[in-house]
C-alpha cells in the first residue's frame, strides 16, 4: 500500500525530509490559503488539483475552523506584521449562489476571529451596496472594491484577501490598487496554467523521493499539456487521440513493470480553469474521436464563457477511498504552510475512475483528528498531508516562473517550519 511505503519512508527519513522541507519552503512565497483534491489508488496518492482561491471553507469541521482562526491570524502577522488592522475581502460575483456564500461567511469567521476588521467586495464599481444571502439565511453586504470607490476611500484597508478566482483578468481594478493583494491577481486563471503546476508539483515528487527513499511512482501524477485545441477542428480532435494512445501506453508500461494489473485510463483537462469544467474521462485515442454532443459542449467553454484553447492529457487515479457505500476523495484546505482542516467529497452517481468534482456532488466532514487513526499505523495527516505539501511549494515554484509578485510580504527565514505530517 502507497499509504505505509509513504508513511515510513518519511519516518525514516524525519530529519532530513524536514531539512529539505524548510529549505524549499524558504525559497517561495505561499499563498494566504490553497486546497488540494487527493486522490489515493492504494498503488499511488496525489493532488490532481490544486485551487488557489478555495470555494469550500464552510465545508471544513467545526473543531477545524476554530483552529483555522489562529492559522490565519499567524500567516498574516507573519507575512505582513502588526500594522495590519483592516482587511477587505474580495469574492466571486457568484450572486446567484447561495452555498457559495457560506464559504464567504466561513472565510470572514477566520478573518474577524483573528482580530481583523473586514469589508466584503467586488472587483468593479457598484450603484450602490449589493445585499447577499448565504443558504443558510446569513446576510452579507458587498460594496465595490475599486480603489476609487466610498468603501475603499472610508475604509481604507491595510490588506486585500481575495477570493475570486480571476477567471477575468480585473486588469484595471489590479492596476489601480494601491495595497498588496493575497493570492496576488496573477495567480489567477485568466493566465495560471495547470501543466505548470503539474510540471513543478512532479519535480518536487521527485526531489522529495530521493530525501525520502520512495519511489516517485507512489506521488506522482503524470501530466502533459496540449496545445492548440480546437473542438470543433476534426484535425486538432486526431491529434489528441493519438497523443492520448501515446499517453496510455507509457503508463501502461510503467505499471506493467511495477507488477500492476491496473488498466490506465486519463482525464483531458482545461488548462485553465476550475469548478471541474472541462474535463472529460476517456480510456482511448478513440473515446476522443468518437465524443458525442455532451462531451463536445463539456470541452467547448471554461467559467466565464472562455473558450477551451489548451488542454492537459493527466493520467487518472482511481480512488479507494468511500463514504456511505460511494466513491470519495479527500480535499485538503491549508492556510499557509499548515493543514487548515478538509473534507471527503463524494459522489453517488460516479465510481471510483470519474470526475467527483461535478453537479450532485456531496461534503461529508472530515476533521484533522480522522486523518490521525488508521489501523494498519499509517496516518493520512502524514500522507495526503505531505501531498499537498507538495502541492504548497509547487504553487510557489508556480508563482516564481511567472513573475508573480507577492507585495509587501515578508519572506520567513525559517521557512515552513520542521513539523512533519499535514499540520
Amino acid at each position: 500500500m502507497a499509504q505505509k511505503q509513504v508513511h515510513q519512508g518519511i519516518l525514516k527519513n524525519m530529519d532530513a525530509v524536514c531539512a529539505w522541507y524548510k529549505k524549499v519552503s524558504a525559497e517561495v512565497a505561499v499563498p494566504v490559503y490553497s486546497s488540494y483534491d487527493i486522490r489515493d489508488a492504494g498503488y499511488k496518492i496525489a493532488n490532481v488539483d490544486a485551487n488557489i482561491y478555495p470555494a469550500g471553507f464552510n465545508n471544513i469541521c467545526p473543531a477545524d475552523r476554530e483552529t483555522s482562526v489562529g492559522l490565519m491570524g499567524k500567516y498574516i502577522k507573519g507575512h505582513y506584521g502588526a500594522g495590519v488592522k483592516r482587511i477587505l475581502l474580495v469574492t466571486e460575483e457568484h450572486t446567484q449562489n447561495p452555498f457559495y456564500w457560506e464559504n464567504v461567511g466561513a472565510i470572514k469567521d477566520l478573518i474577524e476571529g483573528a482580530g481583523y476588521e473586514l469589508k466584503i467586495g467586488f472587483p468593479r464599481l457598484l450603484p450602490e451596496p449589493m445585499s447577499l444571502t448565504s443558504a443558510t439565511g446569513r446576510g452579507f453586504q458587498v460594496e465595490s472594491a475599486m480603489p476609487e470607490s466610498a468603501m475603499f476611500r472610508d475604509f481604507r484597508p491595510d490588506l486585500v484577501i481575495s477570493n475570486n478566482d480571476f477567471s477575468n483578468s480585473h486588469e484595471e481594478w489590479g492596476r489601480s490598487l494601491p495595497v498588496p493583494v493575497n493570492p496576488p491577481r496573477e495567480l489567477g486563471w485568466y493566465q495560471r496554467k495547470k501543466s505548470r503546476y503539474f510540471r513543478h508539483y512532479n519535480d518536487l515528487v521527485n526531489e522529495f523521493s530521493k530525501v525520502a527513499e520512495l519511489d516517485p511512482f507512489l506521488l506522482r501524477v503524470e501530466t502533459e499539456e496540449f496545445q492548440g485545441f480546437e473542438i470543433e477542428s476534426e484535425e486538432s480532435r486526431r491529434a489528441l487521440a493519438a497523443r492520448v494512445d501515446t499517453f496510455l501506453e507509457a503508463l501502461r508500461d510503467g505499471y506493467r513493470k511495477r507488477g500492476l494489473t491496473q488498466e490506465p485510463f486519463v482525464f483531458v483537462k482545461n488548462n485553465a480553469g476550475t469548478y471541474g469544467l472541462a474535463v472529460v474521462r476517456v480510456s482511448s485515442g478513440r473515446d476522443v474521436l468518437e465524443w458525442n454532443y455532451k462531451s463536445r459542449k463539456k470541452m467547448k467553454a471554461a467559467k466565464g464563457g472562455r473558450d477551451v484553447e489548451e488542454v492537459i492529457i493527466q493520467e487518472g487515479i482511481p480512488s479507494v477511498v468511500k463514504s456511505d457505500n460511494a466513491s470519495a476523495e479527500p480535499v485538503i484546505y491549508m492556510i499557509g504552510c499548515e493543514l487548515a482542516g478538509g473534507f471527503l467529497r463524494t459522489h453517488a452517481e460516479k465510481d471510483d475512475t470519474e470526475s467527483l468534482n461535478s453537479p450532485g456532488a456531496v461534503y461529508r466532514r472530515l476533521c484533522v483528528s480522522d486523518l490521525l487513526v488508521d489501523p494498519q499505523g499509517c496516518p493520512k495527516e502524514n500522507v495526503y498531508g505531505w501531498s499537498a505539501k507538495l502541492g504548497l511549494l509547487a504553487i510557489g515554484r508556480e508563482a516564481h516562473e511567472m513573475g508573480v509578485v507577492f507585495k509587501d510580504y515578508k519572506q520567513l527565514e525559517e521557512g515552513c517550519g520542521s513539523k512533519v505530517g499535514a499540520g
